[in-house]
């Protein structure tokens, strides 16, 4: 039954990293999930205090990724067409692979931008805010899910090794 945890888990943890650049699926959770299904094995591999933790970074990661698009668009002065532009070009470059999942974000912000506004600076200006808000959401979320990747892969290699 061990097994079919760690499967589990694993799955979840692939998902979860996917959902760290797909905005449909939270990914941080998930991977929390995969941390938390290890705890029904017959040698539960993490103590309360590690998984409280855990719970909490999720928990202010998830909520920070929230927040971080909207402080960057305001800070560079960009609107909510700006935001919903660069969700639409998220999911619009996922159909071109990595570089399309990069690129749409902005290009989807500028076109929003330039929506609310028609003002090419001010549109690019707005735009550079939203994606930046993006990048470092994303990036936090990797780097969450990593580490709980990490950890993971620890008890499954430490596992294996007995």
């Amino acid at each position: 039954m061990d097994i079919l945890w760690m499967i589990l888990g694993a799955l979840l943890m692939l998902v979860g990293l996917a959902g760290c650049v797909l905005p449909f699926l939270p990914g941080p959770p998930l991977c929390f999930v995969g941390l938390l299904v290890q705890q029904l094995n017959s040698d539960p591999p993490f103590s309360a205090s590690f998984l409280w933790t855990w719970a909490g970074i999720t928990t202010v990661v998830t909520v920070l990724d929230y927040f971080i698009p909207v402080y960057g668009a305001k800070t560079f002065g960009g609107s909510k067409w700006g935001m919903w532009g660069c969700t639409i070009g998220l999911i619009a470059g996922l159909w071109f692979g990595p570089f399309g999942i990069i690129i749409g974000p902005f290009v989807g912000a500028f076109i929003g931008e330039m929506m609310a506004s028609n003002n090419a600076h001010r549109a690019f200006k707005s735009a550079l805010g939203s994606f930046a808000g993006f990048l470092f959401g994303t990036l936090l979320k990797l780097i969450v899910c990593f580490v709980m990747a990490w950890y993971f892969g620890a008890f499954v290699y430490h596992y294996i090794v007995q």
